[in-house]
């Protein structure tokens, strides 16, 4: 063999290094620079990689690290006379192509879309320079790593979107529909509404519907994470996902597939990543242009000190434009910064609360006040009347009737409440010119005589005198009036919400003061807040009301979170920083309106969304302080002649794992 073949076998082993001492680190060096860059491009590389078992993403690392194992034992602990030369190249060339194929091929389509300066290209310019200048080992090593790298932070995002990609099962592809009395089985998306579905017992439901059956029990934890048996009655709704008890029920569908609760979920979920948090799109605009500028210094280093330095060796500044190269790549943070919040984002929804964006995750971080709607947020929002006060020249009985048939009209709680109490609807009662009055009820007019069933301000509306004193009754009271008469009223209770006064307590543990609005009156509102240990309420609140004290708090007090059902409380929550829907499942408005939507009605579950938000943001500026320390360290180092190669190559993959390991904790962190 060649002299030249002769040095290049001995060229690996640092203490033989006669000539370019530092080349086997500078290849290295590229390695992780494209490395770095590599995970900017990387979402689009590893959906490829995602469908793949643990193995067999690992087996090309595998294959090239065994031949590079066998290589180097060759080269420096049992050398072979043959091992020399082309045959030492070839065998260097084999055990790259495993992990550098796939990424030369990446490289080839980041430079037809223009992207010259993708981790992929830098990757393969490295690598192809070190064999270039007799570096093998290096280059097939600084190639392994990038694969490595790859694998690791493949599997950290498979991880964080599995709580996300496991409610893609819960939608099933087929249902079984009753025609002539005759099963068959169609594909979901093929039902129309009006189809008669059959459940089998443990099977899950495919589409929205109602329930024909008397009455079925379901399992709901696929859409709110509660695994809890909720039973329905006949006409009830029944969603998506559910899963049927122990009988065969009948559901007939009243919504078609890709309007169904679950499809709207999903598209939330599936699109959550689009709206991005502030440090996240900074990190991308940093990365663009900060990418170029250190390309263009590790150039300059190289060439410069040849006008500047006598003795200038080419060689030994590549090996330090190299380490400065690897040093100074954003990799950890254009890795575990996305990661650290679709990390967030996976967490809160196997909790059941789905976030809109990650953007969402670092307002909720940062809340300083959280406005509360009263019914069905802090409240069970079943109501049940609990006394009938009505004057006793009035039919007590007709009156019901026709307050029954008036609040029909109505999906208020309180309409439901007083059915309940009163029972079946009088047809036989024509209502004519009936009107909801926002903010203080409903206005018909009945054999020929003006009914208003609402609040008492309703009364006063309409000029309408009363002698009741409901000021100290701790019920919400509906007012009614006939003929331009007070007839009497009704009181109706509802019960405060088992983990409302924990949701409360939590909510102060973390300083943030908790306000209550609400348009029932202010006795009630009083007491609910007394009870939960609420900071501020009020009542008797019409919807511009509530937005003139939202915009108080915000001027006083600084970001605002506002909890409603999405429906009615829209103005309040377009004002607020963040909205967040309770009960979400029951309500189309609310998954569309609201930045965050939690999918059961557990109050408790609005401090745990902002304590995701809180870690999330905890954890991403812990990547982002632990990758500039660590990197500035070791730029000094390097500047001062201390830092090899080998640092470099810790500052730039080392620091880039660890920051994946910790952005990947927030997915076990118990909440």
């Amino acid at each position: 063999m060649s002299k030249q073949c002769c040095t290049t076998d001995n060229h690996v082993k640092p203490q033989k290094k006669e000539v370019h001492p530092h080349q086997c680190d500078t290849t290295k060096k590229d390695h992780n620079h494209a490395h770095d860059h590599s995970h900017g491009h990387d979402h689009d590389h590893s959906h490829d990689l995602e469908d793949k078992t643990a193995f067999q993403l690992f087996l090309p690392a595998i294959i090239s690290l065994s031949l590079l194992l066998i290589a180097i034992g060759f080269d420096n602990y049992f050398p072979q006379t043959w091992f020399t030369c082309w045959i030492r190249l070839a065998w260097y060339i084999i055990a790259y192509i495993p992990v550098g194929l796939p990424v030369i091929k990446e490289a080839i389509e980041s430079i037809r879309y223009k992207d010259f300066f993708s981790e992929f290209f830098l990757m393969v310019i490295a690598t192809v320079g070190a064999f270039a200048i007799g570096e093998y080992p290096e280059a097939v090593a600084v190639m392994l790593f990038y694969a490595v790298g790859e694998v690791f932070q493949t599997l950290a995002v498979s991880r964080a979107k599995g709580n996300i990609k496991s409610l893609l099962d819960q939608r099933p592809d087929e249902v079984t529909i009753l025609r002539d009395n005759k099963t068959v089985i169609i594909k979901a998306e093929d039902a129309k509404i009006g189809d008669l579905i059959q459940l089998k017992p443990g099977e899950k439901l495919g589409l929205d519907g109602e329930l024909v059956s008397e009455s079925a029990s379901f399992n709901t934890a696929a859409l709110t994470g509660e695994s809890k048996p909720d039973t329905k009655s006949k006409g009830e709704t029944v969603l998506a996902g559910m899963i049927n008890g122990s009988t065969i029920s009948l559901v007939r569908v009243t919504t078609a597939y890709s309007d169904s609760k679950l499809s709207k979920i999903l598209e939330l979920v599936q699109n959550a990543t689009a709206q991005k948090a502030p440090t996240e799109l900074f990190i991308r605009k940093f990365a663009k242009v900060y990418t170029p500028i250190i390309v263009l210094l590790s150039i300059a280093i190289t060439l410069l000190p040849a006008i500047f330095v006598d003795t200038y060796v080419f060689s030994e500044w590549l090996y330090r434009a190299l380490v400065f190269l690897v040093i100074s790549c954003p990799c950890a943070l254009v890795i575990s910064i996305p990661l650290g919040y679709f990390g967030g984002i996976g967490a809160a929804s196997h909790n059941g609360i789905l976030f809109k964006g990650s953007n969402f995750l670092d307002i909720l971080a940062n809340i300083q006040n959280v406005v509360i709607d009263k019914t069905g947020t802090m409240t069970e929002g079943v109501f049940k009347v609990q006394e009938v006060i009505i004057k006793s020249e009035f039919d007590k009985d007709e009156i019901l009737k026709m307050v029954n048939a008036l609040e029909s009209q109505s999906t208020h709680p309180v309409a439901t409440a007083i059915h309940d109490y009163v029972g079946e609807i009088d047809n036989t009662i024509n209502l004519v010119g009936t009107e909801e009055i926002a903010g203080h009820g409903l206005k018909s007019t009945v054999n020929g005589k003006e009914l208003l069933v609402g609040n008492f301000k309703l009364l006063d509306k309409f000029n309408i005198s009363h002698d009741a004193d409901t000021a100290n009754i701790v019920y919400t009271v509906i007012a009614i009036a006939y003929d331009g008469k007070f007839v009497g009223y009704l009181t109706i209770s509802d019960s405060i919400k088992a983990d409302a006064k924990i949701a409360i307590d939590k909510l102060h543990s973390m300083n943030v003061k908790v306000t209550m609005l609400s348009g029932d009156k202010s006795a009630v509102v009083d007491y609910v807040a007394k009870q939960l240990g609420i900071d501020n309420a009020y009542g008797d609140l019409l919807p511009e009301d509530k937005v003139n004290k939202v915009k108080e708090i915000k001027a006083s007090n600084g970001s605002v979170a506002f909890v409603g059902d999405g429906v009615n409380d829209a103005p309040v929550i377009a004002l607020s920083d963040a909205g967040i829907a309770m009960g979400g499942l029951g309500s189309d408005a609310a998954i569309e309106t609201a930045d965050v939507v939690i999918q059961d009605d557990m109050p408790s579950k609005i401090a745990m969304a902002i304590n995701i938000g809180k870690q999330t943001k905890k954890i991403v500026w812990q990547n982002i302080i632990l990758a500039f320390s660590i990197k500035a360290i070791v730029l000094i180092l390097g500047a001062g002649g201390l830092a090899t190669m080998w640092e470099a190559v810790f500052a730039d993959v080392g620091v880039a794992l660890l920051a994946i390991l910790n952005a990947v904790r927030i997915q076990k962190m118990k909440f």
